[in-house]
């Protein structure tokens, strides 16, 4: 008998209004609806920011609430420790997954044995970038383009070499030191044009002033670390 693949979900939410809440609802039932369950078995960890709603759980997940304070990094090395399969796949809340992304994405580790890393396709997004979706697998690590930052499904042992997470990085630039971690260590990342998740967009941040605030320190700090680095086309900052 076949045994099942697991992956691991973690998925991190602020759900400060039942608008956003509904958000992070309506993406768990896109995922969980999105595989065949007796083929892939996702383990699904939603770390929620809104602490007044302990001990609510959402459908079909663990859902738990840090004590510390919020950092995106932060939150996702926590669910990273709380899971072990495989396959470990961090994920924003505003997402939808269609049908068969993640069988279209192991389907890519198991073609190309050197892929560690991979984004899904967002029809949305994409597009605009120059990909063409359905049209194989495209590797690089530029931020928003190869590396879809809100969808990041990769093999375990890639944290092996790579350490934890930087937890510096409270909001912004994750997805930049992540695919510079993957460059310098020569771990294949890529974009795969048949597995599509769609990224709604993020609207967490309360205002303008609050976004560049935080973005500000952040691409300081990321410039810090990578600076004497020859960074060529590693980052879109």
């Amino acid at each position: 008998m076949k045994s099942k693949t697991e992956v691991d979900i973690i998925i991190l939410s602020f759900a400060k209004s039942e608008e956003l809440k509904l958000i992070t609802q309506q993406c768990i039932s896109s995922l969980v609806a999105s595989e065949d369950k007796d083929e892939i078995k996702f383990n699904i960890v939603v770390i929620e920011s809104q602490k007044d709603m302990k001990p609510y759980q959402y459908p079909d997940t663990k859902t738990v609430y840090p004590d510390e304070e919020f950092g995106y990094h932060r939150y996702m090395n926590m669910g990273i420790e709380m899971t072990s399969s495989k396959y470990v796949c961090l994920c924003n809340n505003d997402l939808r997954f269609h049908q068969g992304w993640a069988t279209e994405i192991l389907k890519a580790f198991h073609k190309y044995y050197d892929l560690s890393s991979a984004s899904p396709f967002c029809s949305f997004h994409h597009p605009k970038m120059g990909f063409e979706e359905n049209n194989g697998i495209y590797t690089g690590y530029r931020s928003r383009y190869e590396v879809a930052g809100w969808c990041l499904f990769l093999k375990r042992d890639v944290f092996r070499l790579t350490g934890k997470l930087d937890e510096n990085y409270q909001f912004w630039c994750a997805d930049n030191d992540y695919a510079n971690t993957l460059a310098a260590l020569k771990l294949r990342h890529a974009l795969v044009s048949s597995a599509v998740v769609d990224h709604l967009d993020s609207c967490t941040l309360d205002s303008q002033a609050e976004e560049a605030a935080i973005a500000s320190s952040e691409f300081f700090y990321l410039e810090k670390k990578w600076n004497h680095r020859s960074m060529g086309s590693w980052t879109c900052v």
